[in-house]
């Protein structure tokens, strides 16, 4: 036998030995909102790991509406769809993307198999099909029509922005950009490079956001860790953890703000301006720990990673420690749940939906891997009251895991579209799903 094949084959004994660890113990529900409940952390050698089987959606299946909202797919038959972006004319982009190739052996190669296997079992290793596709709905029935590759030849492209007639996207590795003409169904010139971002060697955390200032003048940047407790050391993580500003008039880049681990959705908070976003956190402290959360971001704030978590919570697997930088660490504002893995992210700021929903937040929840039972694999929504969550957080669409605990499918990116629906991106679904109200 192979080393490769010996090393698939204990990668595969591992993921049933983890599927075996303990399991969640806090109330439903205990991990989200303001405050949430923070047990003790709970290490093994091995961690919990339950990995959703990615199966797909049977013929005629959708996820399920909450009470008085209808679902229906606005395009199915994408390629690994994760992240969707609307135009001002209200063509909706969807970015067909997966991680790129690391160049970087691994330090370990068991766990590396390990987790190659957990990522074949959630659908997750499919090669980057690298493209932005564009789909439009001419004739207003809440189906896209119209289908066209807008956007080729990218590095695992995520995050999009237009300003004025500038379309610029988020690669793996740097910020491109390209002109763009209103209705175009297609961008033909080669975009060219704004900026680097942190990337290659290893690209753990390969997806980077991208949001516009509300002058035009910057686009923010979601960047995630290299490791999930720095546990190859601080140098790889330079810059990482963190949300840039990049200046577009000079490509000047910075660090907005750090020690967010995995910040991925970014969003204005239309009440208060203030920029907001969703963070993975860390892993393998137990099923209940550690919350993702949506939080505000403050200019020149830390938010913990890799030292602590929820402000001054020291995470003892992280040596050495930086006891003044713990000191600083700000607790985010409002818990979605332990290993929810919140993605997307978007503010309401339609008029088709209820009052009740304007100026909340809804949240793409992709599924845990770390925890028993799971976690996530919905869409979620968090009230908003003069610029900060306010109330309870609400399940908007589930069912995405069958009976058998199967993936039919698992929701990332979330935008409104020109109507005031809901759209999200489903990668193993591989569908855009359109939330309505129910009539």
């Amino acid at each position: 036998m192979s080393s490769v094949l010996r090393l698939s084959a204990l990668a595969l004994s591992l993921l049933a030995l983890a599927a075996c660890g303990g399991s969640a113990r806090l109330a439903a529900r205990a991990d989200t909102g303001p405050d949430p409940v923070l047990p003790e952390p709970d290490t093994s050698l091995i961690p919990t790991v339950q990995v959703a089987q990615a199966t797909g959606w049977p013929a005629g299946a959708t996820p399920t509406a909450a009470a008085g909202f209808a679902v229906k797919a606005f395009a199915t038959g994408l390629a690994h769809p994760r992240w969707l972006y609307v135009l001002p004319n209200g063509d909706v982009l969807v970015a067909e993307t997966n991680r790129p190739p690391t160049e970087d052996p691994p330090a370990n190669p068991i766990r590396a198999a390990f987790m190659n296997a957990a990522f074949a079992k959630a659908g997750a290793a499919i090669p980057s099909p690298d493209r932005i596709t564009l789909l439009r709905d001419a004739d207003g029935d809440g189906v896209a029509e119209t289908r066209s590759v807008f956007l080729q030849g990218l590095m695992s492209p995520f995050g999009m922005a237009l300003v004025g007639d500038t379309f610029y996207v988020a690669n793996a590795d740097a910020v491109v950009r390209a002109p763009y003409r209103r209705g175009d169904l297609r961008i033909d010139a080669t975009p060219v490079k704004l900026a680097d971002l942190p990337g290659a060697p290893r690209n753990h955390h390969w997806t980077k956001s991208l949001l516009a200032s509300r002058d035009g003048t910057k686009l923010y940047v979601g960047v995630g860790s290299n490791s999930n407790v720095a546990e190859h050391g601080m140098t790889i993580e330079a810059g990482r953890a963190a949300i840039h500003e990049i200046d577009l008039a000079s490509g000047r880049d910075r660090v907005f703000a750090g020690g967010l681990r995995n910040p991925v959705g970014l969003a204005w908070q239309p009440q208060s301006g203030v920029l907001w976003t969703v963070v993975n956190e860390r892993d393998e402290l137990g099923s209940d720990l550690v919350p993702d959360y949506l939080t505000s971001v403050r200019e020149g704030a830390f938010y913990g990673w890799p030292y602590s978590y929820y402000g001054a919570h020291v995470d003892t697997r992280v040596q050495p420690q930086d006891p003044a930088l713990v000191a600083r660490a700000i607790a985010p504002d409002y818990a979605l749940g332990a290993h929810v893995a919140a993605l997307g992210l978007a503010f309401y700021d339609g008029d088709l939906l209820p009052p009740r929903y304007a100026n909340g937040a809804f949240i793409g929840l992709h599924g845990s891997w770390n925890r028993k039972p799971p976690s996530g694999y919905k869409v979620v929504f968090v009230p908003f009251a003069n610029g900060q969550p306010w109330g309870p957080i609400e399940d908007v669409l589930t069912g995405f895991l069958d009976e058998q605990g199967r993936a039919r499918g698992r929701p990332v990116g979330v935008v409104v579209d020109r109507t005031g629906a809901l759209l999200v991106a489903d990668d193993v679904g591989n569908t855009v799903w359109r939330v309505t109200l129910a009539h």
